[in-house]
C-alpha cells in the first residue's frame, strides 16, 4: 500500500505541469474540479429545440463513426446538431464525447468532456479510456483518481480501463489499490472487472492471485477462460495452461481460437506433439481449421516439434497464406536445421508478390549466420534499409547476431547504437556478439549499462554473459554474478546453472562448479554436459566418465554432446575399453550416424593409440563436415604421419568442405611433430594472408613449438613479439620448455618471469626452469628457484604414468613401491637395462649432475 501511494505521488508531482495543457480551450472556468472538492460546477446549458425525427437520426449516424476515417463524419455530425440546437447534455453528449475518443479525435474529446456533467461516470470513463488507448497510462489513473476526488464514483465499466493502465505502468501495486475499491464496491466478481484484474496479475508474475480471482469467479465466460489460459502460458507454466483447457472442456464454454492458439502454443514450448494432434482434430470438429490465427498456430505447433512434412502439408492445404504463414514456415525451417529449404520458400515468398517484415528477416537471418560471407549478410541489410523495413528489437538483434558471426564487429555496434528500440534480448545479443569475438570486457560493460538502464536480464542473458567472466578468469566477478542471479531467483534454471558451472571450472574451482552443480535441482542434460566437459577439460577424465555412468543410470537420456565428451574423457586418460564401450552404445542407438559423435570417435582412437580404428570409422561414415576432416587431419599428424594429414587436407578441399581455424592448428602441429618448420610456417600464412582466418592463441602457441622443437628459439620468440594480444600462460610455458630442451638460459629467464605472473601457483614452470638452470651448471640458480617456491607456498604435483594391461589399469609415479606386484616390475626392469648395457646402450641424463654428487660416487682412491 506504502509503494501504491508512493507512486501515486510520483505520477502526481511529474504530471502536475503537463495537466494544464488539457483544462478547457472554451471561454468558461472551470471551478469546481479539485482533488478536495464535492460539489460539481454548473455545466454549459445549450438551448434546445425539439427535433424527435432529427435527433435519433443524427445519434444513429454518430454509433457508425468508430474509427479515425470517420471523424470527419462525426464532426459534421455534432457540427448539425449545434445548428439544429440539439443539447449536448446527457445521453447525446455521452455519445459525442465516445465518437472523438473512437476516432481519434482527443482535443475534441477534450472539450466536449468539460461540457458534461461530472456526476456522471461515462464521461469520465470515455476520458480514462482515450488516455490508455494512447497510451497515457499515467493521465488515465491521474484521471481516475480525480474522478474519485470529485465524488462522482466509479462503476463497473470504470474499472477494465484503468486496470488496464496500472498494467501499462507494470505498477501491480497501483492496482491492487484499485483492487481495494473494486472489492468496496462489490464489482470484483464482474465478469468484464475480473477478466481484467486476472490479465493484470498474471502479466505481472502474481499468477497465484490470477488464480484465486479466477477460482473465485460464479460464471466464466470464453474471455475469462482464455485470459487464464494466456497467463499460464506467458508465466511458462505450460502444464497448468493444458490443466486449464481440461476443466474447460468440461464446462459448457466452448474453445475459440484465442483459446486453441494458446494451448496449442503451450503443446509446441512442451513438444506434446501427441497431445496437438489431438487439438487439431477438436480445431477441425468445431470447425476452424481454416482460421488464420488457428492455423498459423497449428503449423508453427508442427514446427517446433520437428514435424515439418505435417507443417508443410497443412501450409499447402491453406487456401490463403498471410506473412504470418510464411513467417511461421520459414521459421520452422531454420530452427530444424533445414536451411536449404527455407532458402527456397524464402525466394518463394518474394516471387508470390508477399513482402517480407521484420519477422521474416528474424527467423531467415539465422540461416545465414551458419555459414554466410558478410557480403550475403551487407546484401540483406541493404534490402532492409531500402525497404523501409522497421527496425524493431529482434530484426536488430538478429542483424547484430549475423555482424558478429561474421566478424564485423564494428557494424554490430553501429546498429546497436541506432536510435531505434533496445531491450534486453538486443543486449543480450551484443552481449553474445562481444564474447564470440574475445570482446569480454566490452560484453561486461553492455551487462553493467544494461543495469544501469534498470532493464532486467533474463536467463539467456546471465548465461550469455558468464562466459566474459570465464574468458577473462574473473573470479571475483564471477562470484559476484553468481550472487546477484541468486538473489534474483536464476539460479534454479539449468540453462543458467549450466554457464555458472562453466564459469568456475574455466577459473580453475572445479570444486564449486561441482557444488554448483549438486544444487540444480532437476539437473536436464544440458547440467550434465556442462559438468562431465568441465571435468574433461581440468584434468579430471576418470570423474567426467564416472559422471557419465551416473547420467545413464538416473534416466537422462545422452546427446550427442555427452557423447563426445565421454568419448574426450577416454581419450585424455587413455582408456580404450571405455571408448570401445561408448563406439558399441553408438552403434546400438540413435548416435551410429551422428556427425559430431564420430569425430570424437575418431579422436578417442587417434589418441588411445589405434590410427587404424581411427581411419575405420572416418571411412565408414555416410556423411562428413568439417569437423569430421579435422579429426582425421589432427589423428594422423599426432601420430607422425604428415604426408598422410596433408593428403586429408587436400581431399577435404576436392570435397568442398572450408578449412577452418581448427584444421590449420592440426595441420600446424602435425608440421611440428615431424619437424618441418618451413611448411608449417607456409600454413600459417596461407591460414592467415590468403584466407582471411584470424590466427588466435593456440595458433601462435603452436607456431612457437614449431620454431621451438626445431631449435629456433629466437624465430619463436620473435613470433610472440609479433601476436596482436598478449600471449597466455601456455604459450610462454610453450617457450619455456623449448628452452629447456635447447639449453638457452637467457630466453628461459623471460619466458618464466611472464609466466610467474600469469600462473604463479604451477609448480611445472619453477621445475623447468629449475632444469635448465640445472643443465648449465648454476647451481646457486636453481637453490634461488626452490626458495622461491616455498615462500610462494608452490608445491610440486608428482607425475603419474598409467598403463593398461587385461582391462586393467595401472598407475605409477617415480620410484613407485605400493604397487602389489613392484618387486616383479624392478626385477624385470633390471634384467632389461642389463641386456641393454649388453648392447651398447648408455643411459643419457635428463639432468646434469651436481658437483657433489659426483665427488660422492667417485671410489676412493687407496
Amino acid at each position: 500500500m506504502k509503494d501504491a501511494v508512493f507512486h501515486l505521488k510520483c505520477t502526481r508531482k511529474n504530471l502536475s505541469s503537463i495537466y494544464k495543457s488539457f483544462l478547457p480551450s472554451s471561454p468558461f472556468k472551470l471551478k469546481s474540479i479539485h482533488t478536495n472538492s464535492i460539489n460539481i460546477g454548473k455545466p454549459l446549458q445549450f438551448s434546445i429545440h425539439k427535433d424527435d425525427a432529427l435527433a435519433p437520426q443524427l445519434v444513429s449516424i454518430l454509433q457508425t463513426c468508430t474509427d479515425p476515417c470517420s471523424l470527419s463524419q462525426g464532426r459534421q455530425v455534432h457540427a448539425q446538431m449545434v445548428v439544429s440546437g440539439i443539447g449536448h447534455n446527457g445521453n447525446i453528449g455521452t455519445k459525442l464525447l465516445g465518437m472523438y475518443i473512437l476516432c481519434g479525435g482527443f482535443l475534441d474529446a477534450k472539450n466536449m468532456f468539460y461540457q458534461l456533467q461530472f456526476w456522471c461516470p461515462e464521461p469520465w470513463n470515455w476520458m480514462i479510456r482515450g488516455f490508455t488507448m494512447m497510451g497515457q497510462f499515467d493521465f488515465a489513473l491521474l484521471l481516475y483518481f480525480k474522478m474519485l476526488g470529485c465524488g462522482t464514483l466509479p462503476d463497473k465499466y470504470t474499472f477494465p480501463y484503468v486496470i488496464k493502465a496500472c498494467g501499462g505502468l507494470n505498477s501491480v501495486a497501483l492496482g491492487r489499490v484499485v483492487h481495494d475499491k473494486i472489492q468496496a464496491m462489490g464489482f470484483e466478481l464482474d465478469v468484464f472487472v475480473g477478466s481484467s484484474l486476472i490479465k493484470l496479475y498474471s502479466e505481472n508474475g502474481c499468477i497465484r492471485d490470477a488464480r484465486y480471482l479466477f477460482d473465485r469467479m460464479p460464471r466464466k465466460d470464453g474471455v475469462l477462460w482464455n485470459v487464464m489460459l494466456n497467463g499460464y502460458v506467458k508465466n511458462g507454466d505450460r502444464g497448468n495452461a493444458i490443466g486449464v483447457f481440461m476443466e474447460m472442456r468440461k464446462t459448457e464454454t466452448y474453445p475459440n481460437s484465442v483459446t486453441f492458439a494458446c494451448v496449442m502454443s503451450a503443446c509446441a514450448s512442451e513438444m506434446l506433439i501427441n497431445f496437438g494432434s489431438q487439438l487439431h482434430g477438436l480445431v477441425i470438429c468445431c470447425g476452424l481449421e481454416m482460421d488464420s490465427p488457428v492455423a498459423n498456430t497449428l503449423l508453427a505447433m508442427y514446427a517446433k516439434c520437428g514435424q515439418l512434412f505435417d507443417a508443410r502439408k497443412l501450409f499447402d492445404m491453406m487456401p490463403k497464406t498471410d506473412l504470418v504463414t510464411w513467417n511461421g514456415m520459414i521459421s520452422g525451417y531454420v530452427q530444424n536445421g533445414f536451411m536449404d529449404e527455407a532458402s527456397c520458400l524464402f525466394h518463394e515468398m518474394i516471387s508470390a508478390g508477399m513482402k517480407p517484415d521484420s519477422i521474416t528477416f528474424s527467423s531467415f537471418l539465422p540461416l545465414l549466420s551458419e555459414g554466410a560471407t558478410l557480403r550475403q549478410g551487407k546484401e540483406i541489410h541493404c534490402y532492409i534499409i531500402r525497404n523501409g523495413v522497421s527496425l524493431d528489437v529482434f530484426l536488430k538483434s538478429a542483424l547484430i547476431d549475423i555482424y558478429c558471426k561474421c566478424r564485423d564487429v564494428e557494424m554490430a555496434c553501429k546498429i546497436f547504437n541506432e536510435r531505434t528500440p533496445v531491450d534486453v534480448v538486443v543486449c543480450t545479443a551484443m552481449i553474445s556478439g562481444y564474447v564470440l569475438n574475445g570482446m569480454n570486457n566490452n560484453a561486461l560493460e553492455i551487462f553493467r549499462w544494461l543495469a544501469q538502464e534498470r532493464m532486467r536480464p533474463n536467463s539467456v542473458t546471465l548465461a550469455s554473459v558468464l562466459p566474459a567472466c570465464a574468458g577473462l578468469a574473473t573470479l571475483k566477478l564471477g562470484k559476484e554474478l553468481h550472487g546477484h542471479i541468486f538473489k534474483n531467483g536464476h539460479g534454479g534454471s539449468c540453462f543458467v546453472g549450466s554457464a555458472i558451472m562453466d564459469m568456475y571450472a574455466k577459473c580453475g574451482r572445479l570444486d564449486l562448479a561441482h557444488q554448483t552443480f549438486m544444487g540444480i535441482s532437476n539437473r536436464d542434460v544440458i547440467s550434465w554436459n556442462s559438468m562431465i566437459t568441465s571435468c574433461t577439460q581440468n584434468g579430471k577424465p576418470e570423474e567426467a566418465i564416472d559422471l557419465f555412468h551416473q547420467m545413464g543410470m538416473g534416466g537422462t537420456k545422452y546427446d550427442c554432446v555427452s557423447i563426445s565428451a565421454a568419448l574426450s574423457a577416454c581419450a585424455n586418460l587413455p582408456a580404450l575399453l571405455y571408448g570401445k564401450e561408448i563406439h558399441a552404445f553408438m552403434m546400438r542407438g540413435a548416435f551410429r550416424s551422428d556427425l559430431f559423435a564420430e569425430s570424437a570417435l575418431i579422436d578417442m582412437y587417434s589418441k588411445c593409440g589405434n590410427l587404424e580404428l581411427a581411419s575405420h570409422v572416418f571411412d565408414m561414415m555416410e556423411e562428413k563436415n568439417e569437423v569430421s576432416w579435422n579429426s582425421i587431419i589432427a589423428a594422423y599428424g599426432n601420430h607422425g604421419r604428415l604426408k598422410d594429414s596433408l593428403n586429408m587436407f587436400h581431399e577435404m578441399l576436392e570435397d568442398g568442405i572450408q578449412p577452418d581455424h581448427v584444421t590449420f592448428l592440426a595441420i600446424i602441429s602435425a608440421c611440428g611433430h615431424a619437424g618441418k618448420v618451413d611448411e608449417g610456417l607456409h600454413f600459417f600464412h596461407y591460414m592467415t594472408e590468403e584466407l582471411g582466418i584470424m590466427a588466435r592463441m593456440e595458433h601462435y602457441a603452436c607456431m612457437v613449438d614449431l620454431f621451438g622443437r626445431a631449435g629456433r628459439l629466437n624465430e619463436a620468440f620473435g613470433m610472440i613479439n609479433s601476436m596482436p594480444f598478449s600471449p597466455d600462460a601456455g604459450v610462454w610455458g610453450t617457450l619455456l620448455g623449448a628452452c629447456r630442451l635447447h639449453g638457452n638460459v637467457e630466453l628461459a629467464e623471460v619466458a618464466s618471469k611472464n609466466l610467474f605472473e600469469l600462473d604463479p601457483q604451477n609448480s611445472g614452470y619453477y621445475v623447468l626452469l629449475s632444469n635448465v638452470h640445472a643443465n648449465a651448471g648454476q647451481w646457486e640458480s636453481v637453490l634461488k628457484i626452490r626458495s622461491l617456491m616455498k615462500e610462494r607456498g608452490v608445491q610440486k604435483v608428482p607425475g603419474y604414468s598409467w598403463i593398461d594391461v587385461n582391462n586393467t589399469t595401472h598407475v605409477f609415479v617415480a620410484a613407485e613401491r605400493s604397487h602389489p606386484q613392484s618387486s616383479q616390475i624392478y626385477l624385470l626392469m633390471k634384467n632389461l637395462l642389463l641386456e641393454m648395457k649388453k648392447e651398447g646402450y648408455v643411459p643419457l641424463l635428463y639432468l646434469r649432475m651436481h658437483p657433489q654428487t659426483i665427488r660422492l660416487q667417485k671410489p676412493e682412491k687407496g
